[in-house]
């Protein structure tokens, strides 16, 4: 049955995210674990729910088997719905070929009959990649208010890594006159957050009229956003304050989760106005020895502590047995730590083994310099000369 919706969200999330390494060899960056009991998609897709947002399409690619099975049909998030609720997108094959998605706005393309099954007059472009608490219904509210077709959200960046992303250079009233893709000298530090809110109409004409386009790189960022501009449509920067990350490499990744511990935390999750769902792996309670130690921490379900965790997060699972020590590090889930083992400044993937006497990372690294334990990987301690 038809069921009309004033705004529905398409999320990518089929990145590759080759600059995690081995922590996306087999799975898709929206997939990986965060703050110990989480994965990155949760993020955007908690938003939706808490923004009243209750259509999601999930367009997925790289990788897709365990980001399908945790999103599945979408129930953590409460899109498990009768009339819209949470749909997985992968490329597909149709009356005429089959294409991978070339492009973010090439990913959209091909999924515009979903958009035009829900008829919406907005849709919410995100991506599954970032850690971050938005409310989109202001951002919506303000898309109304400017009447733009387009609304770029922005965050204002460092100056030194503005050349990183793409830049808005705005009028006072906030409206775009240029948009600079990753410009090696930018004007400002306004950075678009790659998320996006067009009129449904605007939206799908671009898209077509990009996906003829022989000498398109099919991207909103680079073609557009662009095209919108130069063709004089009104497009308005929506400026956001709150904490966001990019968490695209292995010291964004580390720093993210460092940001959750502390007695007031620069990432803080326990708001329960506006709570960050996951999928619930039916863990026992954690259990903490008599001699173990925890100091600013993170423990979560499942795991059994024994040794040493001092500014850490552990995931469910977890075992770290009496004179082992984890510190500075994000342990994933269902990893062991053996008697005498040790982890400074690390990300260990989950189900890996650290054996006895084995050191992974060094005490003190800073964030550039993080050590990695592949998922499944066993670490043996090094033999003595």
């Amino acid at each position: 049955m038809y069921c009309k919706k004033e705004c529905i969200a398409m999320l990518l999330a089929g990145g590759q995210g080759s600059r995690l390494y081995d922590l996306t060899k087999h799975i898709a960056k929206p997939a990986v674990s965060f703050g110990g009991k989480y994965k990155i998609i949760d993020f955007p897709l908690s938003n939706c729910i808490n923004s009243g947002i209750d259509t999601v399409g999930v367009l997925t690619q790289y990788q897709p088997l365990e980001l399908n099975e945790y999103v599945c049909n979408g129930a953590p998030w409460d899109l498990d719905r009768m009339r819209g609720g949470l749909s997985v997108l992968p490329p597909y094959q149709g009356n005429k070929h089959s294409d991978w998605y070339k492009g973010t706005a090439n990913a959209i393309y091909q999924n515009i009959n979903f958009i035009k099954h829900y008829n919406p007059e907005y849709v919410l472009i995100l991506s599954g990649d970032h850690i971050y608490r938005m409310d989109y219904k202001k951002m919506l509210e303000q898309h109304k208010a400017t009447g733009a077709v387009c609304t770029v959200a922005t965050i204002t960046v460092p100056m030194d890594e503005a050349s990183r992303f793409g830049i808005c250079n705005t009028n006072a009233d906030g409206s775009i006159y240029e948009f600079e893709e990753k410009p090696k000298q930018p004007k400002n530090n306004q950075a678009s957050m790659g998320i996006y809110i067009f009129n449904t109409k605007t939206l799908i004409e671009y898209l077509e009229n990009d996906e003829a386009d022989e000498n398109s790189s099919n991207d909103f960022g680079k073609n557009i956003i662009p095209n919108l501009l130069g063709n004089g449509e009104k497009l308005f920067a929506y400026k956001f304050s709150g904490y966001w990350k990019d968490v695209g490499t292995i010291s964004s990744l580390w720093e993210a989760n460092m940001d959750l511990i502390g007695e007031t935390p620069v990432l803080n999750i326990a708001d329960k106005d506006f709570r960050i769902y996951s999928k619930n792996t039916a863990r026992p309670p954690q259990y903490l020895g008599p001699n173990s130690k925890i100091v600013n921490s993170l423990v979560s379900e499942g795991s059994r502590i024994y040794g040493t965790v001092i500014n850490s997060i552990l995931s469910g699972g977890v075992v770290i047995e009496e004179g082992a020590i984890v510190r500075d590090s994000v342990i994933m889930d269902d990893v062991v730590v053996k008697k005498g083992g040790a982890v400074y400044s690390a990300i260990v993937d989950s189900d890996a083994v650290i054996k006895e006497g084995a050191v992974v990372g060094t005490e003190g690294a800073g964030k550039e310099n993080i050590a990695v334990v592949a998922s499944s990987t066993v670490v043996k301690a090094q033999k003595k000369a």
